[in-house]
């Protein structure tokens, strides 16, 4: 894959036999993002994990304290009290059986994230096939399948961001934009960690985090140290 100049400039300021520590990696991708626009600051992390093994899976959601720099369009699958319970929290839209047309033949997509009561997952289900490729499935672990709305979409205002294994066994999430400050990021870096190092199968023998890095959106990954993480 061929890189922009930019890029490569980028890079040539990371030590790749370096394994940072959080802090100076952090620094690091400030410094190095420069991009016009202000870039997302990725976290990735690779763990021993099998997610062909049920009893292998991460998943889970966290709220970051200094949120994630991004405005969140919430819907908000509900009925009778639980809509106006909806609206009133700050849901972007709210609906039932007759959204499911506009999103499966029209690709109606101007949401982020997809809120369900428990009593709206049949209607859900036929969206199966539309949302679950598009990481947009409502999931009970994530907070997102829930009769408490007014929780859900205030969590997900303030910065909640889901974690989950990929086919490649890697979690990928944000923990904000390279406009935060250090001390912003660091924060949401370390709640996110904690989650997931929290979030160890206990059916997992061997090493759970593997590998770290951090990236901004258009720059290059820079390798963390995981002692700390073992």
């Amino acid at each position: 894959m061929k890189h922009g100049k930019k890029y490569v400039e980028a890079a040539k300021q990371i030590d790749r036999a370096q394994l940072y520590e959080s802090d100076a990696a952090i620094a690091l991708v400030k410094k190095v993002a420069t991009a016009k626009f202000d870039e997302t600051v990725e976290l990735h992390i690779r763990t021993g994990c099998d997610s062909r093994h049920a009893e292998q899976q991460v998943r889970g959601a966290v709220v970051l304290p200094h949120g994630t720099g991004k405005t969140v369009r919430v819907l908000v699958f509900a009925k009778g009290d639980k809509v106006n319970e909806a609206e009133a929290a700050g849901a972007d839209y709210v609906g039932g059986d007759e959204l499911i047309p506009k999103i499966q033949n029209d690709g109606w997509f101007e949401f982020d994230v997809v809120v369900a009561t428990p009593d709206m997952m049949g209607v859900v289900g036929r969206l199966g096939k539309v949302l679950g490729p598009k990481g947009l499935m409502p999931n009970p672990k994530s907070g997102t399948v829930t009769m408490d709305v007014t929780k859900a979409i205030n969590d997900i205002k303030a910065g909640k961001v889901e974690y989950r294994l990929d086919k490649s066994n890697i979690i990928h999430t944000v923990i904000g934009k390279t406009s935060f400050t250090e001390e912003q990021l660091n924060d949401n870096f370390k709640t996110v960690m904690d989650a997931v190092v929290k979030a160890r199968p206990s059916a997992l023998k061997g090493q759970y985090i593997k590998s770290v890095s951090l990236s901004s959106s258009m720059g290059p990954g820079i390798k963390l140290s995981t002692a700390r993480f073992a």
